[in-house]
């Protein structure tokens, strides 16, 4: 490929980047006070420093805060507490204090999402819980999925219950042709065991941890 060509390639992916229609809906505040006391907008860039790059984290306990290790180009690395041993999440240092209460997701719930869009503001989107995945070896900590409209900006953000409650950290996202756009994210025991188990530095996500195929109601049209 030529040089010319070469450059016209990449301002194409940096025009389509920057053109993508942000997920959710811009909302001015979180309305869970325990959720909103928690939540970590993150911001930096990406593609040489020529693009914005945004995501969420959550403080999980006094002092610590969760998001997404492929979010680590977001966070100052002298504040990184360690990376998941088998999954998309990396622990780090906050001065933050809040300890927001969980719960276990259920098939069926209802749910919402927050994140951030390429302008640092807040955005919110709302689904439905379609699937628990069971995970060998890890039967206490899975990871769910739910039908709605969350994707870029909300890698490491909170997931909620309708009773204000964290029941998970979103970590991917996949488009079903025809169908809602699936959301994948860690619940909340997962995440409390990676934490225990974490490394002091970045690991490979094993094969298993990958996003596992659809199944069930997450197979139907939302």
């Amino acid at each position: 490929m030529t040089r010319f060509l070469s450059s016209l390639a990449f301002f194409l992916l940096l025009l389509v980047w920057g053109c993508a229609a942000p997920s959710g809906v811009r909302v001015p505040a979180i309305a869970e006070p325990d959720i909103a006391a928690a939540y970590l907008p993150l911001q930096g860039r990406a593609l040489l420093g020529l693009v914005r790059a945004d995501g969420a984290a959550v403080v999980i306990a006094p002092g610590i805060a969760v998001t997404n290790a492929h979010n680590d180009n977001l966070v100052d690395p002298r504040t990184v507490l360690g990376f998941g041993t088998s999954s998309d999440l990396m622990f780090f240092r906050t001065s933050r204090k809040a300890l927001p209460p969980t719960a276990d997701p259920i098939i069926g719930q209802r749910v919402t999402a927050y994140g951030q869009d390429a302008n640092a503001k807040l955005r919110i989107a709302h689904g439905l819980v379609c699937n628990i995945a069971r995970v060998p070896g890890h039967a206490d900590s899975p990871y769910f999925i739910f039908a709605g409209n969350a994707g870029p900006g909300f890698s490491g953000g909170p997931v909620v219950d309708d009773d204000g409650r964290l029941i998970g950290i979103t970590f991917a996202f996949v488009d079903k042709p025809k169908k809602s756009r699936l959301i994948f994210a860690y619940d909340m025991r997962r995440v409390v065991a990676e934490f225990q188990l974490k490394r002091p530095r970045r690991s490979q996500v094993d094969d298993q941890f990958a996003p596992a195929p659809v199944y069930g109601d997450c197979d139907r049209k939302f």
